[in-house]
């Protein structure tokens, strides 16, 4: 994280130390670093060199209007799930054109609203959508683009939250049932297929899944393209891991990309990635405070105003996250855990961890936060969710204020009769 660093005992986001902004804005609060975006996305671009390629940033891994807009800047599209999303990658001021809708779950309404804001495509997942995509691309006097999500039928050995691609997944199509919706298509007036799309999930840590379920799609590709169909995208999805523990090596996107560059090439299509946490998930810190110590037996644990509720992947998929000490604090307390306020157990941001260790009142920054952080953060305990803060530079400024009280009842009604 090298536009995270320390000077002296300070630790920096860029030309900013950390402790400036928590003292400004409070605890808990995320920081990202408008340069560690830019650096991962243009790693991204300098790996596609020398192919048709296009970039996607996965919204769901970070929907902040301000990290969208600066990616969108960049020359990104944006891969999203929902028609929220798809309003959050509008207004930011990325290119309709570069737009791709994916999910199993599209109602009529988001596929109107795709529509009507002539995204590239849509991602295909079963033939009731297919069926549902034509019939409101007709009704509203449109046509709409799509490719077809085939599942290659590939472990990924990831966490089986985050695994996509393997046969029994809710996710795409296999492939015999690709070739069928293929042929539905033709007979269709309103529906165009112009892609085929796979991703088999997310954080994946070696090649070989990679390499496998690319090398199969590809196939469909050409397939395809061999009855006639003009495949003009082929969307090879994401997952690229990054190196959340220290001593941890993971693929380059160059290695990457190199490993299917041959395959890549053999489609004669437009390649689309869509990269979320590659992008993100190292542009982005998680502020805390220790609010108490305490032992309990033999247990020492480490009491933050941060939680699941901020921060939930640590709860959810046993994710570990570096955490460090925003001013240097010397020695750690061995064996400990970093808790929050949340009335669960499940409650943790680290376990069984070497922790700094900070006094009551100290900041603590939890590393590598800036995918699928506030964007799976919630209310729970009626708890406000935190703000949002972008560096660039020397400069920063809050891009999300920090939810209220008044915030958790908005648009809460007690009716009369109660």
């Amino acid at each position: 994280m090298e536009d995270f660093h320390r000077e002296g005992e300070a630790l920096y986001c860029e030309g900013v130390p950390l402790g400036e902004i928590a003292a400004a804005v409070g605890t808990p609060t995320y920081v990202y670093s408008h340069a560690a975006l830019e650096r991962a996305y243009m790693d991204l671009v300098d790996a596609f060199a020398g192919l048709d390629f296009m970039v996607c940033f996965a919204v769901k891994a970070n929907s902040n209007l301000a990290v969208l807009r600066s990616l969108a800047a960049m020359g990104a599209g944006a891969d999203i799930v929902s028609g929220g999303e798809l309003y959050r990658a509008v207004r930011a001021g990325f290119d309709p054109k570069k737009i791709v809708f994916a999910g199993v779950g599209k109602t009529e309404s988001e596929i109107v609203a795709g529509l009507g804001e002539r995204i590239l495509l849509f991602n295909v997942e079963s033939a009731s959508e297919l069926e549902c995509i034509e019939r409101l691309a007709s009704i509203h006097g449109k046509k709409a683009r799509v490719a077809l999500r085939v599942n290659p039928g590939v472990e990924t050995g990831t966490h089986e939250h985050i695994s996509t691609g393997h046969e029994n997944s809710k996710f795409g199509v296999p492939v015999e049932e690709a070739l069928q919706l293929a042929e539905r298509i033709e007979s269709y007036r309103c529906v165009e297929l112009i892609g085929v799309h796979q991703h088999i999930g997310s954080q994946i840590s070696k090649l070989a899944p990679h390499v496998e379920a690319i090398e199969k799609s590809a196939e469909l590709v050409k397939e395809l393209k061999g009855r006639g169909h003009d495949i003009r995208y082929f969307n090879i999805g994401g997952g690229l891991g990054v190196p959340y523990r220290g001593d941890e090596t993971l693929p380059s996107p160059l290695e990457f990309v190199d490993a299917i560059r041959p395959t890549l090439k053999e489609t004669q299509a437009k390649i689309i990635c869509e990269m979320g946490r590659y992008i993100a998930a190292r542009a982005g810190v998680l502020l805390t405070k220790v609010v108490y110590r305490k032992r309990t037996g033999e247990k020492s644990y480490v009491v933050s105003d941060a939680g699941m509720n901020d921060l939930l992947r640590p709860s959810l998929y046993g994710a570990y996250h570096e955490v460090v000490p925003v001013n240097g604090s010397t020695g750690s307390v061995a064996g400990a855990d970093l808790v929050g306020p949340v009335c669960e157990s499940g409650d943790f941001l680290a376990r069984e961890r070497d922790l700094p260790d900070a006094g009551e009142g100290e900041v603590l920054a939890v590393l590598d936060s800036g995918a699928y952080g506030f964007t799976m953060a919630s209310n729970y305990n009626s708890r406000p969710r935190p703000a949002e803060v972008m560096v660039r530079g020397g400069r920063w400024a809050v891009v999300r204020e920090r939810e209220h009280y008044a915030d958790l009842v908005k648009g809460e009604i007690v009716p009369a009769f109660l």
